[in-house]
């Protein structure tokens, strides 16, 4: 039988909008919304949050996780995703704990519903994939991005593509930072959730708003409340 862990990353040290994990979201913390989510989904057999933050961890177990105890040196602005992840599995493995699949679910995203996470999960459960997203597509053609150069000029990122047609140029969508999976062998060998073999549930952009700014949270609360 098909194991499957879910990893919700909420450290406490976020910059750019203080305590994002712990704002008010309908009622609830927004970590909230991605645990009943995950719970939701029925998809993994343990729903883990990682935090290094007393409050936190607190507010994640309220709503139905275990948690795993960050070491404050994966607590950091330089510990990346892939680095806690390979230590939770390495921790769960230690306590007897085996996965087939991973999944990186963010707090920061509560507009995802629990049917995205179960689609994420069933493409990597795929034969022909070994990693999978949610993604969205782009609100303007990516292919036209213009680049700011160190005296202010803009030049084109890519100037063999940005005076295409978009229908030349295909469907392009990109990680909504809500929903990541993958095989775990495949995520060892590569230390990425950008892998080969990937594959992308598509979600629509109001479900899709990443809560990193104070912007951003206006945002999912608006489409939340309309």
């Amino acid at each position: 039988m098909t194991k499957r862990l879910a990893i919700i990353p909420a450290r406490g040290g976020s910059k750019r909008l203080p305590r994002k994990n712990l704002l008010p979201f309908l009622g609830r913390p927004i970590i909230a919304h991605t645990i009943e989510a995950a719970l939701k989904s029925g998809c993994f057999d343990r729903v883990l949050v990682s935090t290094e933050d007393a409050q936190i961890a607190a507010a994640a177990r309220e709503a139905g996780a275990v948690i795993h105890d960050r070491d404050t040196s994966l607590a950091t602005d330089s510990a990346t995703l892939v680095e806690v992840c390979l230590d939770i599995l390495a921790s769960e493995e230690r306590a007897g704990r085996s996965y087939d699949i991973l999944a990186c679910l963010y707090a920061t995203a509560p507009l995802r519903h629990a049917d995205d996470i179960a689609a994420v999960v069933a493409l990597a459960d795929r034969p022909d994939v070994d990693f999978a997203m949610a993604v969205t597509a782009y609100p303007l053609p990516p292919h036209q991005a213009l680049r700011i150069e160190p005296n202010g000029a803009l030049a084109p990122m890519w100037p063999e593509l940005v005076d295409l047609r978009a229908d030349k140029v295909g469907q392009l969508v990109v990680d909504n930072g809500s929903t990541n999976a993958a095989k775990v062998p495949e995520f060892r060998k590569h230390r990425t959730f950008y892998g080969p073999r990937l594959s992308g549930h598509v979600m629509p952009r109001e479900r899709s708003v990443d809560i990193d700014e104070q912007s951003d949270y206006e945002l999912a609360c608006w489409h939340a409340e309309n």
